[in-house]
């Protein structure tokens, strides 16, 4: 595939040359990717990388949230979710609440089960175990994406474990693939207003690194739209593309756009525009060109956003995430459920070829892996 001839920015111009070369973008590349008017030129370079590697796939999945519960010690300003152990909204999951939840899931044909929730001063690792074997044993082929690097280090210290022990545990238990979050935006600047409690971005990278050498694959996330800069979304992603340089590890970069509704963040952004959504997407693929998927959540976006962004380099709109709670806590105005005809219209819709999957992608690799920083 030949990049358009009518790129006419000479910095876009450039990063499309260094596309072509297989020379990874700098930094500066990245800022400008951030900060250009010229969407279409940008989009095309992203389109390039994403249809290099997957050709006209997008992939979805067939699967449900699991919130064990919402009591959490951190209660993060950035967090309309959580809440304290005495609040009348508070909640705990029951093992029969969960077996009650995943049998009706499997019902409807899941794939996959993707938990996460708040660090619960009470909860043990037995709790967890003890989860994940009744998921495993309703449906063994059950994909179970479980927990963020902020709850294996919640787990490590109320437990008095290694995060290696963690891990096997879990891994042990039933634990195939790690979510994302947590990693929000590194800048400590922005960390220590948004989610002062919380571990920090080194501590996060570190979590994500043992994962990868006990071969657990896992996503990466980026939260944008609420006080962060330029600067701290490139040094975010270039931190992520130097940990995946050594591990390999992070299937899949997720942005994740900022919604302020009942959270303690004063933003003077109400809402990201479309370009600072094209932007984000577009520059990720072109930065992270190490790291094979690129996806959107079309529960944080809309329906509209997910199908344009199938041509600014997203190769994987999410799945049905039956019972999501946390962006919808937040605000956001999507359904809080999707039906597989309706993800697989969005993505034909958009021109794309569907292709069901999970967050392993085992049916669904890309066909080409970019290049590793190194020059």
């Amino acid at each position: 595939m030949q990049l358009p001839d009518e790129i006419k920015n000479k910095t876009l111009k450039n990063i499309a040359r260094k596309v072509m070369e297989n020379i990874p973008v700098n930094r500066d590349d990245a800022f400008a990717m951030l900060t250009t008017n010229d969407i279409m030129e940008l989009g095309a370079i992203a389109d390039h990388i994403r249809t290099q590697f997957h050709g006209n796939t997008t992939y979805y999945s067939i699967n449900m949230n699991l919130n064990y519960t919402n009591i959490c010690t951190l209660r993060c300003p950035l967090c309309a979710f959580s809440c304290d152990i005495d609040d009348e909204r508070a909640f705990v999951l029951s093992m029969d609440d969960i077996e009650k939840r995943v049998l009706q899931a499997v019902d409807d044909g899941i794939d996959e089960v993707h938990i996460v929730g708040g660090l619960h001063p009470d909860l043990t690792l037995v709790y967890f175990e003890k989860m994940l074997r009744k998921i495993k044993k309703i449906k063994p082929e059950l994909l179970i994406v479980g927990f963020t690097a902020v709850e294996y280090d919640h787990f490590a210290k109320i437990n008095r474990l290694s995060i290696e022990e963690v891990f096997r545990r879990l891994i042990d238990a039933g634990v195939g693939a790690l979510p994302g979050g947590g990693a929000e935006i590194f800048s400590p600047r922005v960390r220590n207003v948004i989610a002062p409690d919380k571990i920090t971005g080194k501590r996060w990278l570190g979590i994500m690194g043992t994962a990868h050498r006990m071969n657990l694959k896992t996503n990466a996330t980026l939260l944008y739209n609420h006080i962060e800069n330029t600067e701290d979304v490139v040094d975010h992603l270039f931190q992520i593309r130097e940990l995946q340089d050594e591990t390999g590890g992070f299937k899949t970069f997720v942005p994740l756009q900022f919604h302020g509704e009942n959270t303690r963040i004063r933003s003077k952004r109400r809402f990201s525009t479309g370009y600072d959504d094209m932007r984000i997407y577009a520059a990720g693929r072109i930065v992270l060109r190490n790291i094979p998927h690129l996806k959107a959540l079309w529960m944080y976006l809309g329906e509209k956003m997910a199908q344009i962004l199938q041509r600014f380099g997203v190769d994987d709109i999410g799945g049905t995430y039956t019972n999501e709670k946390v962006v919808h806590a937040a605000g956001a105005k999507t359904s809080d459920y999707g039906t597989e005809p309706f993800l697989r219209r969005m993505i034909e819709e958009s021109g794309m070829v569907p292709m069901r999957t999970t967050a392993n992608y085992q049916n669904g690799d890309c066909l080409a892996m970019g290049v590793s920083e190194g020059q």
